[in-house]
């Protein structure tokens, strides 16, 4: 026998029965809000070429030359790559399948991306993202759309008032070409300040020196050229009918002249949406607008936004803002005494018919025990067969929640009266 146990990768972590209930709460919210305005699921492999994500990512970024998990196949030599993000493989999924040939696309997903970093709070080498893609849309009405999509889902999970959103415009290429040049000039007069990062970055991402944490550098990054100050009247319209829309449903913003994001396919629009609660991890969901990237693929020139967050932070700032949802096995724990266990089964079926999800239980085993293992499954009722009440076509509905009318005492009724009142309280309550 072996004496040493195998345990999960490190960053790579199992997701146990007792965190469902939040993941299933989190995930009905998501997938509710999409459909609420006309996005479709697509569901992509997690494993594409290497070159996809270079090509679409950016060859210069922290993802591609630090953190993605690839590999050459040893079947016929190809380079993969485990998906570090999504918006690059939705994007291809469209390119290859023609998708919006006949009209532009809304679309949705939700799974595991992997990256190869320090795992942290919130941040772990396999996590989940749930992200949208409009793609074939000019905006700036779809990125507005999508801004008032997420607060609406910030609403519905309950952490509304712990969020906030910065905005950004990055303009067009020629004019972040301008900006980039002045960018370069400025952090080479001031060398001696950068760090081995911000040196690293100099002349293929200097925009990404902006978004530098460190503390040395803030005064000088402050200091630096604006790149409002090199957008043309387009790019500072495009920017002014989206802060119109925003400003009109209520949403309350900050236009944050740093904020650049970390992928190079971002044009115009860029945006988080932080908090304070989380520490160092301050952003929850991130997007823009990336009309580059369509054509960068090999597809025509299509615009297109979106963005995407990451599932276990957003699941760590409800725990903050202390959202939970208990765990619970099933509605109905059937307890059973005497020669009834067939017939429990059988009845358990016809409540299972009825939508009511329900366990027997298992084993011999005393009443009273069968009692605490109800209890101890987060069910709503114990439902109790003897032989008593199978004789007289009963059963006995004992509610085990505090929530619950009449928790604690236990009334007997006819089966159909049983099932009539199990499917109407397990639904409403």
């Amino acid at each position: 026998m072996a004496k040493d146990k195998i345990q999960a990768v490190k960053g790579m972590n199992d997701i146990l029965p007792q965190d469902d209930p939040m993941w299933d709460f989190l995930f009905n919210a998501l997938e509710s809000v999409a459909h609420r305005y006309g996005y479709m699921q697509i569901r992509t492999p997690i494993l594409e070429q290497t070159r996809l994500f270079k090509r679409g990512i950016g060859e210069v970024t922290d993802i591609v030359e630090k953190e993605m998990y690839s590999f050459v196949d040893s079947l016929n030599g190809e380079e993969l790559t485990l998906r570090p993000e999504n918006t690059a493989s939705v994007v291809r999924a469209v390119i290859e399948h023609n998708l919006t040939y006949e009209a532009p696309r809304r679309l949705w997903y939700f799974g595991p991306m992997f990256r190869h970093e320090r795992p942290q709070r919130g941040r772990y080498r396999q996590f989940y993202q749930f992200g949208m893609e409009a793609i074939g849309f000019k905006g700036p009405d779809v990125d507005a759309e999508q801004l008032l999509l997420i607060h609406r889902l910030w609403k519905l999970l309950g952490v509304h008032k712990e969020v906030r959103l910065e905005l950004n415009c990055l303009g067009q290429f020629e004019e972040r070409k301008n900006y980039r040049e002045a960018l370069i000039a400025y952090f080479e007069a001031h060398k001696e300040v950068l760090d081995e990062d911000a040196n690293r970055r100099l002349y293929s991402n200097p925009l990404r020196i902006l978004d530098t944490k460190n503390p040395n550098m803030q005064q000088l990054v402050e200091n630096a050229p604006k790149l409002m100050d090199y957008l043309g009247e387009e790019s500072k319209a495009f920017l002014k009918k989206l802060e119109d829309i925003l400003s009109a449903n209520g949403i309350n913003y900050r236009i944050n002249p740093r904020l650049v994001r970390g992928l190079d396919y971002y044009n115009l629009t860029v945006y988080e949406w932080v908090t304070d609660k989380l520490g160092a991890q301050a952003t929850v969901c991130g997007g823009g607008r990336y009309d580059p990237l369509v054509e960068m693929l090999g597809g025509r020139s299509t615009p297109a936004c979106g963005f995407a967050m990451g599932v276990e932070r957003v699941l760590e700032l409800m725990k903050e803002c202390s959202i939970q949802r208990p765990y619970q096995e099933c509605v109905a724990y059937f307890c059973w005494q005497g020669d009834v266990y067939q017939d429990v089964v059988r009845m358990a079926e016809m409540l299972r018919d009825h939508q009511i999800d329900t366990i027997v239980h298992s084993g011999s085993a005393k009443f009273a025990n069968q009692m605490k293992r109800a209890d101890a499954s987060g069910a709503d009722y114990a439902v109790i067969l003897g032989e008593n009440e199978l004789a007289e076509g009963c059963l006995t509905i004992k509610p085990l929640r505090e929530h619950l009318k009449d928790y604690g005492s236990q009334q007997t009724m006819k089966l159909e009266d049983a099932i009539q009142y199990l499917s109407t309280l397990s639904i409403n309550q």
